[in-house]
């Protein structure tokens, strides 16, 4: 499902994510870590959400389950958008 939310993320696990497939190419529940992304990649995506969505996440959401698909990505940045 193409929505603005999801263009972002994609666009930036594309910049980010160091994925050796393209993001567009996984389904919403596919593990991101399984697919190739490394921890470090992950702090690198939980960055460039940050300045795409200009939210912080906080501590609690630093969780190798919070980045680990497209769906989980969304579900947490909808979680930050509700609570702003």
């Amino acid at each position: 499902m193409t929505t603005p939310m999801n263009d972002l993320i994609l666009s930036v696990l594309s910049e980010h994510g160091r994925l050796p497939v393209s993001p567009e190419s996984l389904g919403e529940s596919d593990d991101l870590y399984a697919a190739g992304m490394t921890s470090h990649a992950s702090i690198s995506v939980m960055l460039g959400l940050e300045d795409a969505f200009d939210v912080e996440f906080p501590d609690r959401m630093l969780t190798r389950e919070v980045f680990s698909s497209i769906a989980s990505i969304r579900a947490a940045l909808n979680e930050l958008a509700a609570a702003a």
